[in-house]
């Protein structure tokens, strides 16, 4: 027992930076070190991923995309978890972390055609240090202690943020994946978004106690923040990357945040939820909240805010005209591409007969 404790309670660079309540005190806000520039990019990109996110909605239901997940009221962890890492800082998603694809630099536009049908995944990885957004709850969470298991056997520096929402707690791939990070120390940041809703089940009905809590149990640190302030999000991942950089092990954040809209375009959250509980939570949105505290700094005025709002309007008609102008591939590529590098003969004969099934078609 005396062990756990141990290496529980030591080297916690995170902690210190937050209130009790998980909120981050004024000292540490006032130690980030950021420029008056890089503060105003991170409300700049929240509005973007907002509008963006706004835009595919919208193309869904105007029969453009097949479907669309919603991330309205996570911005700020999207944005300031990216901020917080380096490029060469691997990322594995959930399916609902297209923000944080944008922040680190895919087109998303590109990104859009796998909603749209035209791609299994349309973005080089390699290139971006980011994952394919996944499908599966929880299966990116391995994923993620693999990835930093290889970059400590490669004795390099990187880290390896894995991202989920608080249903995937649930599921037997996050535990496997926390036990495994902690008995090897891999380098590794885990960040729960938890947004109070797997799909319909609520947070009280799925999950007893806290999600943080449960990393004492494998053996490392971990911390419930609120997720919905973009420089809390900030402080937190870089202080426990920087931890894992350094070689001591894994740590698990728990940003407390809400998802406003439905789980996806096929989900009618008013079926399950109330609009005072909505409502409740739009006193918190990340982006009017950081605004106004940017405005108090002196950091933005309106001027800046009305060339924002446009610059995020260009950037997403343009991103509108790029999917619908996006060529559609072959269905045989579609369905056969990207599967083998060398793919058998038998893989082969079976592509040429189901492309000239449709050619007789």
């Amino acid at each position: 027992m005396a062990d756990v404790v141990r290496v529980v309670a030591a080297d916690d660079p995170v902690r210190p930076l937050f209130s009790p309540a998980g909120e981050l005190t004024a000292d540490a806000r006032g130690t980030l070190g950021l420029s008056p520039d890089e503060l105003r990019d991170l409300y700049h990109k929240m509005v973007w991923i907002r509008r963006t996110d706004q835009e595919a909605l919208n193309l869904q239901r105007q029969g453009e995309l097949g479907l669309w997940g919603p991330y309205q009221g996570q911005e700020a962890i999207h944005v300031g978890t990216v901020a917080a890492l380096r490029p060469t800082d691997w990322i594995f998603p959930s399916y609902r972390e297209f923000g944080m694809g944008m922040c680190r630099g895919i087109d998303p536009a590109e990104m859009l055609t796998l909603f749209r049908g035209l791609s299994h995944g349309p973005w080089d990885p390699r290139r971006y240090h980011f994952a394919p957004l996944v499908i599966p709850v929880a299966s990116q969470v391995p994923h993620a202690v693999g990835m930093a298991m290889g970059s400590r056997f490669k004795h390099g520096d990187d880290v390896v943020l894995s991202t989920f929402g608080d249903g995937a707690t649930s599921k037997g791939d996050w535990h496997e994946a926390m036990n495994f990070a902690g008995v090897f120390r891999a380098p590794v940041v885990f960040l729960c978004q938890n947004n109070r809703w797997a799909i319909s089940v609520p947070l009280a009905k799925q999950t007893a106690g806290s999600i943080a809590e449960r990393a004492q149990g494998y053996g490392f640190p971990g911390i419930r923040i609120d997720g919905n302030d973009v420089l809390a999000v900030l402080a937190a991942v870089r202080a426990a990357a920087a931890r894992a950089r350094q070689g001591d092990g894994p740590y698990l954040i728990e940003a407390m945040t809400y998802r406003m809209g439905p789980h996806t375009t096929s989900d009618d959250p008013t079926r399950y939820r109330s609009e005072t509980d909505l409502e409740r939570w739009n006193v918190k949105d990340p982006i009017p909240r950081y605004r106004e505290w940017l405005q108090g700094q002196g950091l933005i005025d309106e001027a800046s805010l009305a060339a924002i709002n446009r610059e995020v309007e260009t950037a997403v008609e343009a991103t509108r005209n790029r999917l619908k102008s996006a060529p559609v591939p072959a269905a045989g590529e579609a369905i056969f591409g990207r599967v083998y590098q060398h793919p058998p003969d038998s893989f082969l004969e079976e592509r040429q007969e189901f492309e000239s099934s449709l050619e007789s078609n």
